[in-house]
């Protein structure tokens, strides 16, 4: 039961850290005509703070992996609501864009510290369980306070309410952990050495390039949401807010699912998912022409297959390297948001060069190449574990 409340207690705070990073999706048109800018240079907002986790983060994650765990997630998520409460004073773009990247340093150290001290000590048919409820403040994110952030935002005419939101769940977060945590002094910390040997394994190696993919193939047109409901489906900001929400509901019931599936197969369930996404990319390209019933629905079933990606790509990747699992989470985020990174980036050269309708075909193309380098990763040769 204490282990639950860790876990519980790290998804709260994720909800404010997922709060920050995406919570700019919904209002990434506005942000673009208030400071006068295309919408591919206002995606740099979402791409810069995933290139910066890319990066920064496996060393970042190495240096703090023998802090307290309580102390590093405070930590975090105090620098997460400084951002917020910047942001939503309405700084210059460069401004905007320089403190946006600041929590990106501590996000992985965050999330990794986060699943680590859930995880603890607990058998292997718990610790996915473990990893799905802390990993579960994505979808919750998603469902509440992201699509919330957008609301509020249209609702008040001021696209830095939704940063005032970030602030406050980031503050709340930072309560929540202070006060409802013990102290978590690390037991044993692992030498830098043993820790980097996971690098030397071909098999944890192309998992991390199935992450990437994955996360490249979800947000190619995630994060133009708004944008793309608006001009290919002709959708309201307020009906745009209601499809997030419904995106994060059928999110979280899709990563229940996952938790519950990836116990019986790891591999199975992490190639559903990514197929799943292959397939309702061309649903989206065809959206236009669907009924508003048959788009509502499109919308679910893409949060149902969307949001458990990001438990399902971290399950399949920390399990080749469960020596040094903790470092392993980070490389698992630092590449997952690597993919967001290219997969924003290509589909905005798409979108320049061809029309935002066309974003989904990236999204395709990204998730067949990952689906192939997971049938790569089955060989004997790399993997001889059926997982």
């Amino acid at each position: 039961m204490e282990r639950k409340k860790v876990a519980y207690m790290g998804c709260l705070g994720l909800i404010g850290v997922i709060t920050t990073e995406f919570g700019v999706i919904g209002i990434l048109p506005q942000l673009a005509a208030h400071y006068q800018i295309s919408i591919e240079v206002a995606g740099l907002l979402l791409s810069a703070f995933a290139i910066v986790i890319a990066l920064a983060g496996p060393f970042m994650t190495l240096f703090m992996s023998g802090y307290n765990r309580k102390h590093m997630m405070a930590l975090s998520l105090a620098v997460f609501l400084f951002t917020g409460i910047v942001s939503a004073l309405s700084p210059p773009f460069w401004l905007l864009l320089l403190v946006r990247m600041l929590p990106a340093f501590l996000q992985p150290v965050y999330i990794s510290t986060a699943v680590a001290a859930a995880t603890n000590g607990v058998d292997k048919k718990e610790e996915h369980q473990m990893m799905a409820i802390v990993l579960g403040g994505i979808g919750i994110a998603t469902v509440t306070t992201v699509p919330f952030a957008t609301y509020i935002a249209d609702e008040l005419h001021g696209w830095n309410y939704s940063f005032v939101v970030q602030a406050v769940v980031s503050l709340l977060a930072l309560i929540g952990i202070l006060t409802g945590l013990p102290s978590m002094p690390v037991p044993e910390r692992k030498t830098y050495g043993k820790q980097l040997k996971i690098l030397k394994k071909p098999g944890f190696l192309i998992s991390s390039l199935v992450v990437l993919l994955m996360n490249a193939a979800m947000f190619t047109t995630y994060s133009y949401f708004a944008d793309y409901l608006g001009r290919v489906n002709g959708m309201e900001p307020k009906m745009i807010s209601s499809m997030l929400l419904l995106f994060g509901v059928m999110g979280v019931l899709g990563n229940f699912v996952a938790g519950k599936a990836l116990s019986k197969s790891l591999t199975m369930t992490t190639a559903f998912f990514l197929a799943g996404l292959a397939l309702v990319a061309a649903g989206i390209y065809y959206s236009a022409s669907l009924s508003s019933v048959g788009t509502i629905l499109l919308i679910g079933i893409w949060g149902f297959l969307h949001t458990p990606c990001f438990l399902t790509g971290q399950a399949y990747m920390i399990a080749t390297a469960t020596e040094a699992s903790e470092f392993a989470n980070s490389l698992s985020i630092s590449f997952g948001n690597l993919g967001i990174a290219i997969g924003t980036a290509v589909s905005g050269v798409v979108i320049a060069g061809y029309g935002i309708h066309n974003a989904p075909w990236a999204m395709l193309g990204f998730s067949a190449f990952a689906l192939l380098m997971m049938w790569v990763k089955a060989l004997p040769v790399f993997d001889k574990r059926r997982s």
